[in-house]
């Protein structure tokens, strides 16, 4: 579960959620460069297809989110392409609601940008000191990202729910338990993809020096 629908979260955190996605989205936006649009929107893409990748667990699902990956390759610029996956998501498939957008926005967003501050200039340091080939780092970070994005994300869920009424407080065992399967696959292809891009083609992760 990491779409909260309307009706569930109180008028308080709708509007802390609207306001802190239209803090992070405008500051996105100024950091989105015109050469990375058709990136931004490839990965705007395989976010909002990655909602149709779903595991059985118990009696519920999970699907991959990959916004740590994004914000290993995004830095800021993944939190528009985070919200317009969102909006498409809504519209296609009725995932979340209008009212709640801010909140699922930021809730998904704060995690790629704790990664794009904190894991983002590590793996930049490490190619650019020739590290291109040090498959076992790339995939160290990789992993580290895939997990830290879902368990950021699981965590501003329970705070947004256990917030808005202690009744909610019992469901976040369940959440917290279906979590952490998806915490370790999107770990794994997060670590795969992020090697395989290392090795292939590292230009994928520079943005401009702003960012």
């Amino acid at each position: 579960m990491a779409h909260i629908p309307d009706g569930v979260v109180s008028t308080p955190i709708l509007a802390l959620g609207a306001l802190g996605t239209l803090v992070v989205l405008s500051y996105g936006l100024k950091k989105l460069d015109t050469d990375k649009i058709p990136q931004t929107a490839m990965l705007a893409a395989v976010f909002f297809i990655s909602s149709m990748i779903t595991f059985p667990v118990g009696p519920s699902s999970i699907h991959l989110l990959f916004n740590g990956l994004m914000g290993l390759m995004l830095g800021w610029a993944a939190v528009p392409a985070i919200f317009v996956a969102l909006i498409l998501q809504l519209m296609f498939f009725g995932y979340g609601g209008l009212l709640v957008l801010g909140v699922n926005t930021f809730n998904m967003a704060l995690p790629a940008i704790v990664v794009a501050l904190c894991l983002r200039p590590l793996l930049l340091s490490h190619l650019a000191h020739g590290g291109a080939n040090s498959r076992r780092y790339a995939m160290i970070i990789g992993a580290i990202a895939g997990a830290s994005g879902i368990a950021l994300t699981t965590s501003l869920l329970g705070a947004s729910l256990v917030l808005s009424g202690q009744e909610f407080a019992p469901m976040m065992k369940v959440i917290l338990a279906t979590n952490i399967p998806l915490m370790i696959i999107e770990g794994a292809v997060t670590a795969v993809v992020v090697s395989f891009l290392v090795r292939t083609s590292p230009s994928a992760f520079y943005t401009p020096v702003s960012n």
